[in-house]
């Protein structure tokens, strides 16, 4: 893999100043965006007044822990543009959730908020080892989702030559990567798996293919996912981050150059780590779940935002801003089996140790009597057909082993396993609904 490093004196200035100055920076911000949600946005001068602060009360960083969480409830409450803080028509831009499983929620942005998101996903790709005038295939979706427009918007600021394929056409994705000799490609890590399918569908190797940085998220991945993509492509995954109520992607970002965690850009996110059960915010290093402040944004200010993710805070390494350590799950995609708690991360993990089956899966829950059930769907490799038994049984044998349950195993032949183009369903959950 070549090195991709960034020249230093390409760097925002900010990304290497000294914690001193980031941390005046973000309290000078950070009052500016409490007053601001609070004047302009009934909901906060409600739920403020209910806890008894005023954002006048903040006076140190540490003073924020004072205020009340905002939650997804509170979005799908105040749909669909209760939450915004400036007058609809000074929003520029409109982004919502897809609202199957409820009340969509929805997101606003103020032209200041879309120079700002360009901003930081084009500090996302330069960190990944991205320059003006390389060319990015942009393989995650277009429209209310914020994935692809998001990295359009940073690509174009970055001055990217970008394809804005979107999901879907594996077939396509992979003629065009290989036709218009894409650099890098942004891409959910689960839809490269089936992009790696359909380069051997083709006969192709994809280690010889142009692609030298692929930037992966909106799902957690393993670092066990991270070094076969890598093998596979001979090329460098990174892992970017962001949802849509905090601003899209382009929150944190990996560095190429060490791939150690994702460094938040802290000039206009304030990240905090809480105690998913008691709200107490956690010292740095502890895992717990990731909780966000906007600093700057305009349009829809966000308070002390739970975001369900587990990681930690750690200090910064390439830049001077604390970095995340990759999400190892979602505290709503947790199973509770018979007792013991389990994340498709840790079953993800595991699957990548047995070499004869392929990195697809899925997670289906069922109940025996009283007794929750759990079925590994997994799938083995072409040329394995023979090993399939014996594969099935090492990681139901390593699952117990590692993660402490007993699973079933069942091993498919090749595309016996649904496909992703874009977020994968990790989880079926075919439990009755007591």
């Amino acid at each position: 893999m070549k090195d991709l490093t960034p020249p230093r004196d390409t760097l925002d200035p900010i990304e290497i100043a000294s914690r001193d100055e980031i941390a005046a920076l973000q309290l000078e911000r950070m009052k500016w965006s409490l007053r601001h949600a609070c004047d302009n946005v009934p909901h906060y001068k409600a739920s403020f007044d209910a806890a008894g602060v005023h954002p006048d009360d903040l006076k140190d960083l540490s003073d924020l822990a004072k205020f009340p969480f905002t939650v997804k409830s509170d979005l799908r409450d105040n749909y669909p543009f209760g939450m915004f803080a400036v007058p609809r028509d000074q929003v520029a831009r409109i982004h919502a959730s897809s609202g199957t499983t409820g009340q969509p929620t929805v997101v606003g942005y103020t032209a200041r908020d879309l120079d700002t998101w360009a901003q930081v996903v084009a500090r996302s790709l330069r960190a990944s080892g991205l320059r003006p005038g390389d060319l990015l295939h942009n393989a995650y979706g277009y429209g209310l989702f914020t994935g692809g427009l998001g990295i359009q918007l940073g690509a174009d600021k970055l001055g990217l030559t970008t394809v804005p394929i979107s999901g879907g056409m594996t077939q396509r994705q992979v003629r065009l990567i290989e036709d218009f000799g894409a650099k890098g490609i942004t891409v959910t890590p689960s839809y490269a798996l089936s992009i790696l399918d359909e380069y051997a569908a083709q006969g192709r190797d994809p280690r010889l293919s142009p692609l030298q940085v692929g930037i992966f998220g909106a799902e957690p991945w393993t670092n066990a996912m991270r070094r076969q993509i890598e093998e596979a492509f001979d090329m460098h995954a990174v892992d970017i981050y962001g949802l849509s109520e905090v601003m899209g992607p382009g929150v944190a970002n990996e560095c190429v150059e060490t791939k150690d965690g994702l460094h938040i850009w802290e000039d206009h996110f304030y990240p905090e780590v809480i105690d998913p059960e008691t709200g107490a915010v956690l010292p740095e290093g502890a895992l717990g779940e990731l909780v966000f402040t906007s600093l700057t944004k305009e349009a829809f200010p966000i308070v002390r935002y739970r975001t369900r993710d587990l990681t930690r805070l750690l200090p910064g390494t390439a830049r001077s801003m604390r970095r995340m350590e990759k999400v190892t799950g979602r505290s709503d995609d947790m199973i509770i089996l018979r007792g013991v708690n389990v994340f498709p991360t840790q079953i993800e993990e595991q699957l990548m140790t047995v070499t004869a089956l392929a990195p697809h899966f899925q997670l289906e829950l069922t109940r025996v009597g009283h007794r929750d059930e759990m079925r590994v769907k997994v799938e083995h490799l072409p040329a394995t057909a023979g090993e399939a038994e014996a594969a099935g049984r090492e990681l139901s044998s390593r699952i117990k082993q590692v993660v402490g349950v007993t699973v079933v195993v069942e091993v498919s032949a090749p595309g016996g396993v649904a496909r992703s183009q874009g977020k994968a369903v990790r989880i079926l959950d075919n439990r009755p609904k007591d």
